[in-house]
């Protein structure tokens, strides 16, 4: 068995959830390594429609171990209420989950504080949720921050949230004209979070290497996407964690020498959430029918998600600094019917072609996507489990993305359910390294 890493390899929202939760079965522990609840992940059983915003979607099986890494930043109001509306839909939460002593949590200040600052930006907003991600992993880099180990010392926490709201208070009373929190208040709510959550707080670097040098196999999984990563996206526009393959190790305390593996997961168009460039995105009906028809609605949010053709460059991109040996490609469903679908290849800015991503947000902004056309199918593939039975237009398109992306295929997704699914290879099972496309078109 592999220990695989799960990845985006564009803005995020590309399906992840879904992909995890078919590879779980084979996994037998799973492990979220970053982000925080600004992240959802959507799966569709035979039980119903569950969104995971903390819990790694893993817990949906029995036998498996689910972990919320150190990299993750928690909230802990919202780990609680996630658990108790699985509880209520009968998923099994005990000793089955373990969330980091290390992992830091988001407190009231962090939240009142990020929607300031994003009000304050105007036109220049970055698109955040406001759950007060960013600036708890502002504390956590200015080494202010309190862990998830620190609520379960009370002396410890008073003290650091003592120095830590006085500071804050000032903060917000002379910068935003708010007024301040009150230590006591939140002192009591958090040691009540304490409470309910110490079972499942746990040193869980040392039951990761365990399970690996055991010879259990580790599911990594990667919150929003590589273009969203703090030090490999599109900044400012990212989010405040690795999100790309290298925080799988740092957010989990697990060397790189002992993944196997690391797939990303690619929309076969793109999408981005919030603010930020977006090269090729549709601002036309084609837009809005990719919109409508893949339901591009965030599931933390709710808010509409911005729709354009696939990217090349950016899923190109995204192998590269992920080191991605695989990819998952979903919604080709989506894509029913267009008559014509378009793949970019390039940008063109001021008379030169770039083929690799620039790092120049006015590149990035005002640059023209340079597209290869290709036939669209009228053939539904809704539901399809067999490579061989799509049809011809969407087995040349899905050639030419592993050309592009320079990374083959191993699962497509032609739906949203579990099953809607065809799986050319299974990346969490031991397997020789093949060569990348040479014989997708006669499968």
């Amino acid at each position: 068995m592999a220990n695989l890493v799960i990845v985006g390899t564009q803005w995020g929202d590309e399906g992840k959830g879904k992909i995890v939760d078919i590879l779980s079965r084979d996994a037998d522990v799973v492990v979220r390594y970053q982000g925080g609840s600004n992240a959802g992940h959507t799966v569709i059983n035979q039980h119903g429609t569950f969104v995971f915003h903390l819990l790694p979607s893993g817990i949906l099986y029995r036998g498996k171990t689910c972990v919320i890494g150190n990299g993750v930043v928690v909230d802990p109001a919202s780990l609680i209420e996630e658990m108790d509306g699985l509880q209520a839909k009968g998923v099994k939460i005990g000793r089955n989950f373990v969330v980091s002593e290390r992992a830091h949590v988001i407190l009231p200040y962090h939240k009142a504080i990020e929607k300031a600052s994003e009000q304050s930006k105007g036109s220049r907003k970055i698109g955040t949720t406001g759950r007060g991600i960013g600036p708890s992993y502002a504390d956590k880099m200015a080494r202010i921050g309190i862990r998830m180990g620190d609520l379960l010392n009370p002396q410890l926490f008073r003290r650091k949230l003592e120095e830590n709201v006085a500071e804050m208070n000032t903060f917000l009373e002379r910068l935003y004209q708010m007024e301040g929190f009150q230590v006591e208040k939140i002192f009591q709510q958090y040691r009540g979070y304490a409470d309910r959550l110490k079972d499942h707080v746990a040193d869980t670097t040392v039951l990761l290497n365990n399970a690996i040098e055991r010879g259990e196999c580790v599911l990594f999984e990667g919150a929003q996407g590589t273009h969203l990563d703090v030090d490999c996206g599109t900044y400012p526009y990212v989010t405040s964690s690795s999100a790309a393959a290298g925080g799988a190790c740092t957010g989990t305390g697990v060397g790189p020498t002992k993944i196997d593996g690391v797939m990303g997961i690619a929309k076969v168009y793109t999408t981005r959430g919030g603010g930020g460039p977006f090269p090729t995105e549709l601002l036309d009906n084609v837009g809005g029918g990719l919109q409508e028809r893949g339901k591009e609605f965030g599931a933390t949010t709710g808010r509409p998600r911005r729709c354009g053709w696939f990217d090349g460059v950016v899923v190109r991109y995204a192998t590269r600094v992920n080191g991605l040996t695989s990819l998952a490609v979903t919604k080709l469903d989506v894509l029913d019917g267009f008559k014509e679908i378009k793949l970019c290849t390039g940008y063109r800015y001021n008379g030169t072609l770039y083929k690799d991503m620039s790092a120049d947000l006015q590149v990035l902004t005002d640059c023209e996507p340079v597209y290869e056309t290709f036939r669209g199918w009228a053939t539904p593939t809704t539901g399809l489990t067999s490579y061989a039975k799509l049809p011809p237009q969407a087995k040349r398109y899905l050639a030419r993305i592993e050309e592009v992306a320079a990374c083959p295929i191993d699962i497509i997704s032609t739906g949203s359910k579990r099953e809607e699914t065809i799986v050319l290879n299974n990346p969490m099972a031991p397997k020789r390294r093949r060569p990348m496309a040479k014989s997708r078109r006669k499968r």
